[in-house]
């Protein structure tokens, strides 16, 4: 099983002027820890689940461009950016520039969007939830069309909500055939079967294991429907965890957190990507790599990602 870190935060000790040296230690360090992947959101403002609007929040493609700067191994990628925040063809650019400066070590993180609060605090359109997905499903079809060939399939782009009359797409990415497109949320009747149509990966929330059995089955259906080997595609997860050596305070110790994504890993689940609680602590990232890491691998199905 694969590891990924979400960092959901960046409300640390020292204040603004330490974000930007404590989000390259987290991220270096968890590089070295041996984590597959590193991801932030793409929000304007923080969400109500995670704290307060008014702390801090970084662009999520600027922040992946300086990650990619300092790690060397993990993939880096949103989880998992809002389509109304962007316009299909830059979507695309920000994606192929963060895979060629990263190496090829990028996913494609997106969904439909949900956040109204921020929108509307700064000025993006929010279309209704039906023109998100049909907004979702034409960026798709024009990311496979530009992430085709060397220099994308240079053919005109005639969708409802986006035209393209020419999208070159030099330099192309090099993950190939595309960097990997993960698509978020659980929707069974939409969400899922774009990550049938046009997906890489698949991301559900939590760890309970029959609604990740019942989810990926729902996946499963959705790919005989459309002619897609289900074993393409990579199965995920989204949580959080408090950890310490001893399990103080409520918190995993590293057995019982080898154990809880296990189980996980027996539903199906090739990569469990989650948030760290009090993560500027460096220590707890080394714990897992050092203790969980390496008790998770040859864990259930291989990943289809490198």
């Amino acid at each position: 099983m694969k590891l990924g870190l979400q960092i959901s935060s960046f409300t640390w000790s020292g204040g603004d002027a330490a974000i930007a040296g404590t989000f390259a230690d987290i991220v270096r360090t968890a590089d070295e820890a041996g984590f597959d992947s590193i991801w932030v959101m793409d929000h304007f403002l923080q969400i109500r689940s995670v704290g307060q609007p008014e702390e801090p929040m970084l662009e999520g493609f600027t922040a992946l461009g300086y990650a990619a700067a300092l790690t060397k191994r993990a993939r880096l990628g949103l989880m998992v950016g809002g389509i109304h925040y962007r316009e299909a063809g830059l979507w695309i650019k920000a994606g192929t520039t963060l895979d060629v400066l990263s190496g090829g070590r990028s996913y494609f993180g997106i969904g439909a969007a949900w956040n109204e609060e921020e929108s509307r605090a700064w000025g993006f359109p929010m279309p209704p939830l039906g023109q998100r997905f049909e907004m979702l499903e034409e960026t798709l079809q024009l990311a496979h069309q530009a992430w085709t060939g060397e220099r994308g399939a240079r053919e005109p782009f005639e969708g409802v909500h986006y035209q393209a009359t020419d999208p070159l797409n030099s330099p192309q990415s090099l993950s190939r055939p595309r960097p990997p497109i993960l698509i978020g949320g659980g929707g069974e009747r939409r969400t899922l079967k774009y990550v049938a149509k046009y997906a890489d990966a698949c991301n559900i929330f939590g760890t309970d294991v029959a609604q990740l059995r019942h989810k990926y089955d729902v996946l499963r259906g959705h790919c005989e429907d459309v002619g897609r080997d289900y074993a393409e595609i990579e199965k995920t997860l989204l949580t959080a965890v408090s950890i310490t050596p001893d399990g103080a305070r409520r918190s995993l110790t590293p057995a019982a957190m080898v154990e809880r994504f296990g189980r996980a890993a027996e539903a199906g689940a090739q990569h469990a990507i989650f948030g760290i609680n009090g993560v500027e602590d460096v220590s707890k990232i080394e714990l897992i790599g050092r203790d969980v890491i390496p008790q998770l691998r040859g864990i259930g199905e291989p990943s289809p990602i490198d």
